[in-house]
C-alpha cells in the first residue's frame, strides 16, 4: 500500500507531515510503493487524479476543490475519516465519517523539543514565501518567521514554543490546536484556500476566525484583488524587477504593521474536551484499519 499526499516544487509543512506521522503510527513495513492500494494521507489530496483502479484508503483527507470531485461511490474507495463536515457533504458520505483533519494524531507521538525563542510568530502559506516579503515583514515587527517549507521537526519545534502563532498556513493552525498554541487565523490573501479552513474547524465545532492580512508586495496585493494565483506573469516579473523596490517597501512596512495589530487580536483554541474526543476517534479509525488489514493477511 503507498502513501500518497501533495508534493510541489518545494517542500511544504502540512503536506510533508505525512512522512512523519504515518512510519510512527503504522505498523513497520505496512506501506509500500504497491500503487494498487493508496493510503490517501494528509491534506486536501482527495480528488479524481487519483488512479481509477487503485483501491484508496482515505485517513482524514479533506476535498479542497483542487481537483475534480471524485466518485468515491464507485467501489475502489474505502474512506474511514475525513476532515471536515464539508468534505463529507461533498462526497455524500455518512456525516459521521467527519472527524478532523489527521495530523491530530501528532498528539500521540513523540515530538521535538519546545523551541522557547520563539516568542510570537508569524506562519505564511509556504506559497506566499514566494510571493511575498515576509521574512523582511516580520523582522520589522519583531516577530520570529515559520518557514513552511523547512524540515518538520524543526517547525513542530518552534510551533511548540511559540507564545502565540499568528498563520495564513492551514496546517499551522492545526497543529498549533492540537499541540494547544494559541493561534490567530490569518485569512491566506489566495482565495482559493479559504473554505478548507471552514472544513477543519467544523469537525472541532470551532467558529474560526480569519483575520484579514495585508499584502507585503505588489505580487500579492494583485493576487488579494484579482484572485489569482500561479507565477502570474507581467505581474510577477514586475514585482521581481528594480521598478517595484519603492512600492514593495511601503507594502512590507504596512504587513509589518498589520502583523503587530493582529498580535493584539483574542487568540483561538478549541474546546479540551473536543480535541480529546476528536483525537481519540482518529486514533480508533487508524487501529481499527489496521487491524482490518492484518487479519485479511
Amino acid at each position: 500500500m503507498k502513501l500518497v499526499f501533495f508534493r510541489g516544487t518545494v517542500p511544504n509543512f502540512g503536506d510533508e507531515l505525512n512522512l512523519h506521522v504515518w512510519p510512527a503510527l503504522l505498523p513497520q513495513g505496512f506501506l509500500d510503493e504497491d500503487e494498487s492500494e493508496l493510503f490517501v494521507g494528509i491534506g486536501s489530496i482527495i480528488g479524481d487524479h487519483l488512479p481509477a483502479k487503485s483501491r484508496k484508503f482515505v485517513m482524514g483527507s479533506g476535498y479542497a476543490g483542487y481537483m475534480g470531485l471524485p466518485d468515491v461511490h464507485d467501489g475502489t474507495w474505502d474512506i474511514r475519516f475525513v476532515r471536515g463536515p464539508n468534505t463529507a457533504k461533498t462526497l455524500k458520505i455518512d456525516p459521521a465519517l467527519s472527524i478532523c483533519d489527521s495530523a491530530i494524531l501528532l498528539r500521540n507521538m513523540d515530538l521535538p523539543a519546545p523551541d522557547e525563542s520563539v516568542g510570537i510568530a508569524f506562519m505564511p502559506h509556504y506559497e506566499s514565501l514566494e510571493r511575498g516579503n515576509w521574512a523582511a515583514a516580520c523582522r520589522k515587527a519583531g516577530m520570529t518567521l515559520i518557514d513552511a517549507t523547512d524540515p518538520v521537526e524543526k517547525v513542530l519545534s518552534q510551533l511548540r514554543g511559540a507564545r502565540l502563532l499568528i498563520t495564513e498556513a492551514m496546517h499551522g493552525a492545526i497543529v498549533a490546536d492540537a499541540l494547544r498554541t494559541p493561534w490567530i487565523g490569518a485569512k491566506p490573501i489566495y482565495g482559493g484556500h479559504h473554505k478548507k479552513w471552514l472544513d477543519w474547524a467544523g469537525a472541532l465545532d470551532l467558529d474560526v476566525r480569519l483575520n484579514t492580512l495585508k499584502p507585503s508586495s505588489v505580487l500579492e496585493f494583485y493576487i488579494e484583488k484579482t484572485g489569482r494565483g500561479g507565477a502570474l506573469g507581467k505581474v510577477g516579473r514586475f514585482n521581481k524587477s528594480p521598478l517595484a523596490a519603492i512600492p514593495n517597501r511601503v507594502l512590507t512596512d504596512m504587513a509589518a504593521q498589520h502583523l503587530l495589530s493582529m498580535a493584539k487580536l483574542e487568540p483561538q483554541l478549541s474546546r479540551d474536551a473536543m480535541i480529546e474526543q476528536v483525537t481519540e476517534r482518529a486514533q480508533t479509525a487508524v487501529d481499527d484499519f489496521v487491524r482490518s488489514r492484518v487479519a485479511v493477511a
